[in-house]
């Protein structure tokens, strides 16, 4: 398997070194250059595998430079019951009014990331000890990506990370847990701005090919092939916890912001996993949602970005969303291209002539959820159930409940635990007491270390270069 950019000027290369790659040299994403194709037989196949085991099928397929039992390795590290709680890793659980949820977010973090970033984690420090090299990290976080990155690399050998979040737009417990890591390989930034323009400079500096050269930048936001490729594992694992047979008729709904999750769905599903629907769930941030009703893709600026109570999905221009688009206009890197120079602009695009194509071939839909949308399904949901949700896994609820067909069977993808989010939960169902997993207690009562920096990626660049000129 090779990898191919979604602007056309970068290919084939192998996972190793789309791995360490991050933003492709032409600005475009890595992709690989074709889908590998499940038959029902072989789905039936995996349909009784442990999680390790239905991951090393499916990622085999699309890591061929690294050696089958080392890959295997890797994953069974990664996986563990000792790591998220339970050895099912993802279990579904069912509401009573039908809906499911897949539980994401028992791994370190609390968090989605953990189920693709501790993978990374394990694989990046694979790949570096073989080939003898060494990775700077830079990312950006809307919340829960920084604090899986770093709990992920902490300490590893030849790795230092460099997370930007946008300065007070994180919850308490989020900026706690980022900003209590006293690890020396571990820096984070807090920029004065939104996410989206912690997310504009680390494309400007992965965009500066000497300097990234030089500093061995990597990144592993969603941008990184290698996490789309360990989240495509739970939809596998989803569909078979939620289904006896192949013929049910199955959708995810999934909260969006960078599209690298639902991304995920959309290769399962091309992969031939028989989906539905995949269902993009946006809060009033609905850059999203307007494409797939209109067909107009108009990223806003960061003044014209909300700041929400599901702040992990403050974000109003979808880094992975080139990846579909790649697909949507049967893979014409130059059509790619002259689309994104139009979002270089600021204008945007129009492709709602390929509407049908994106509701019927590939199954997408979507919906929003407002913060009193989100108050509601929280307290609906306490109140029926017993269970507290995390505010961005209540905006998936409220949509798939908005949008569900009858005979259809819908797996919302959880995205944090509700310990994450105590001031949007309380504000939801009253003071009740919210569990934490134990040793969380007084969290943010921990010191604290974090720069704050103007909205310049001049000065990120000055951090890098004066800490790991320090560390020669």
């Amino acid at each position: 398997m090779k990898y191919i950019s979604t602007r056309g000027q970068t290919a084939h290369k192998a996972f190793s070194e789309v791995l360490l790659m991050g933003l492709a040299p032409d600005g475009g994403l890595m992709m690989p250059e074709s889908y590998p194709q499940i038959d029902g037989q072989t789905l039936e196949k995996w349909r009784g595998l442990s999680y390790p085991e239905l991951a090393f099928e499916i990622m085999s397929l699309f890591v061929t430079d690294i050696p089958a039992d080392d890959l295997r390795d890797i994953i069974n590290r990664t996986y563990t019951a000792e790591a998220f709680g339970t050895a099912d890793i993802t279990p579904v659980r069912t509401l009573s009014d039908g809906i499911k949820i897949q539980a994401l977010s028992n791994g370190p973090t609390l968090a989605f990331k953990d189920m693709a970033m501790q993978f990374l984690g394990n694989a990046f420090e694979y790949v570096l000890n073989k080939e003898s090299k060494k990775l700077n990290i830079l990312g950006a976080t809307s919340g829960d990506t920084g604090s899986a990155a770093e709990y992920a690399l902490r300490g590893k050998k030849g790795v230092h990370v460099f997370m930007l979040s946008p300065e007070g737009k994180m919850s308490a417990f989020q900026r706690a847990q980022m900003f209590s890591l006293q690890d020396d390989n571990i820096h984070n930034i807090a920029v004065k701005g939104m996410f989206d323009d912690c997310q504009d400079i680390v494309k400007a500096v992965q965009n500066d090919a000497s300097f990234k050269e030089k500093y061995h930048i990597g990144t592993v936001n969603s941008i990184n092939w290698g996490r789309i490729l360990a989240q495509v594992v739970y939809y596998f694992a989803g569909y078979f916890n939620a289904t006896l047979t192949n013929e049910q008729k199955v959708s995810f709904c999934v909260p969006s912001g960078n599209f690298g999750n639902v991304c995920a769905g959309h290769i399962a599903r091309q992969m031939g996993l028989p989906i539905h629907r995949l269902i993009v769930a946006t809060n009033e941030n609905d850059v999203l949602d307007e494409f797939f009703k209109t067909g107009e893709y108009r990223p806003r600026t960061a003044d014209h970005t909300m700041v929400t109570s599901s702040p992990s999905m403050d974000i109003s221009k979808a880094s992975n969303f080139e990846r579909f688009v790649f697909d949507l206009v049967d893979r014409d890197a130059a059509q790619v291209e002259a689309l994104w120079a139009e979002v270089g602009t600021g204008k945007g695009f129009d492709l709602n002539w390929l509407l049908e194509k994106v509701h019927q071939q590939y199954g997408f839909v979507s919906g929003k959820s407002l913060h009193k949308d989100r108050l509601r399904t929280i307290a609906e949901v306490y109140q029926t159930d017993g269970e507290l949700i995390d505010p961005h896994t209540a905006d998936g609820v409220k949509v798939a409940r908005q949008v569900r067909e009858a005979g259809e069977t819908i797996v919302c993808l959880e995205t944090a635990l509700a310990a994450k989010f105590e001031d949007t939960i309380r504000e939801a169902v009253g003071d009740v007491q919210i569990p934490r997993p134990a040793g969380l207690e007084g969290l943010e009562k921990l010191p604290q270390r974090v720069q704050v920096v103007p909205n310049n990626a001049d000065i990120v660049k000055t951090i890098i270069r004066e800490t790991l000129e320090k560390e020669k």
